[in-house]
């Protein structure tokens, strides 16, 4: 994965942040901001890695006040926008399916096909690629634009701030992983909007790019290695739909995480919960419940986690 970090960057304390679609988003908010209510500020990490939903997370955590964010999240919705519909196979546990009805049938017998017919992970992220360049033909030439501006108008600032983090996409001609930091070059609403390209490419220069959750399905933790201690929020609970033989599960990811010597935790929506995610995860509306959840989760989880992000690194 091509990734570009300051050379002086501290490895201490990383915080990985999942896709989860908009109630995911929420739900990211919630918990940051519960734990920093409970006295545990993890915007503090010296690498935050932001993947689809988390990147849009990963932005706003670096931009605004965390009470703010949360404050305005919570808020009734008054509209609801996401990505260009994708009539195209995408695994639902990367970027949410629409939220209702026979749609999220239909995306999920697509998605089971796809998957079906790839060999391994690199094989499904070229043919998603594919998928993707071939409907961005199709589309209005606005569509670009439109949905660059709905993303500028999520994060409470457009330069990349003083902390490091790491926003995921995938090169949608070639399927290679790509990383966009800080020292990039890459604008950050530009890093994030491909981030969170579902279906369609999104260009940045001459490359096109798709979202990052088809690199992998376990959040890209594993991108944290080398990190002594990896805080994971995964909105979609690290399950994933791929063959069990492609390791895409956040479990197996956190395993080589272990082995390699990283300390790793994570946070995962309560039972409860699950249902503001999965075929819900772009229903506009629930992302003030979303954010509820995930405030009550971090507030509980505060101190029993306080040791572990706080504590001397030995």
């Amino acid at each position: 994965m091509n990734t570009t970090l300051s050379q002086d960057i501290t490895r201490a304390r990383a915080l990985v942040l999942g896709g989860g679609g908009s109630t995911g988003n929420a739900w990211l908010i919630g918990v940051i901001a519960g734990l920093a209510d409970a006295g545990l500020d993890v915007t503090n990490a010296d690498l935050t890695i932001g993947t689809s939903a988390g990147s849009t997370a990963a932005a706003q955590i670096s931009g605004a006040p965390i009470a703010e964010l949360y404050a305005a999240t919570v808020q009734a919705p008054t509209s609801r926008t996401s990505a260009p519909a994708d009539p195209r196979p995408a695994p639902a546990n990367l970027r949410p399916a629409p939220a209702k009805g026979r749609d999220v049938s239909d995306h999920m017998e697509r998605t089971a096909r796809i998957i079906a017919s790839s060999a391994d992970p690199a094989d499904m992220r070229r043919r998603m690629g594919a998928a993707a360049l071939e409907l961005q033909a199709a589309l209005a030439p606005s569509t670009q634009e439109r949905w660059r501006a709905t993303v500028a108008a999520r994060l409470p600032r457009q330069e990349w701030p003083q902390q490091q983090i790491l926003i995921t996409a995938v090169d949608a001609g070639t399927g290679e992983p790509v990383g966009f930091g800080n020292n990039s070059g890459v604008d950050l609403v530009d890093a994030v909007a491909a981030s969170c390209a579902s279906g369609f490419a999104y260009r940045i220069g001459s490359a096109d790019y798709i979202d990052g959750g088809y690199r992998s399905n376990a959040e890209n933790a594993d991108l944290a290695a080398g990190f002594r201690r990896v805080l994971v929020l995964s909105p979609f609970g690290g399950r994933t739909r791929t063959p069990e033989a492609w390791k895409q599960d956040l479990a197996s990811h956190i395993e080589v995480l272990r082995a390699g010597g990283n300390q790793v935790e994570t946070i995962l929506p309560a039972v409860e919960s699950e249902h503001l995610f999965g075929a819900n995860a772009m229903d506009f509306s629930l992302r003030p419940a979303a954010a509820v959840a995930g405030f009550e989760q971090g507030k509980s989880l505060a101190s029993g986690l306080s040791g572990f992000w706080k504590g001397p690194l030995t």
